[in-house]
């Protein structure tokens, strides 16, 4: 099957997306932190908790998660302090 759209296991971490987990106060500097990456090939990786189990049998209609994929949860504040960082369509 031919997908629209593909990640690139080769890209880069080019650079981080609004602040650390730690500068956010989602971290105590252990290692097992949330992020966001901006990707050289300019897609973006997440780093968060994985809740695909959770939220698979209550995804809104037309909305599904491949075998391949997983639904991560990262605080809204992270999100919101990348807004900057996150050029406009």
């Amino acid at each position: 099957m031919t997908r629209a759209w593909e990640a690139d296991p080769s890209a880069l971490f080019e650079r981080r997306l609004g602040k650390s987990a730690e500068e956010l106060g989602n971290s105590e500097g252990r290692d097992d932190c949330p992020d966001i990456w901006q990707l050289d090939n300019g897609d973006v990786a997440v780093i968060g908790r994985d809740l695909t189990t959770a939220y698979g049998p209550r995804l809104p209609d037309g909305v599904g998660i491949g075998p391949d994929e997983r639904l991560v949860v990262i605080p809204g504040n992270m999100l919101r302090a990348a807004k900057a960082d996150i050029p406009d369509a």
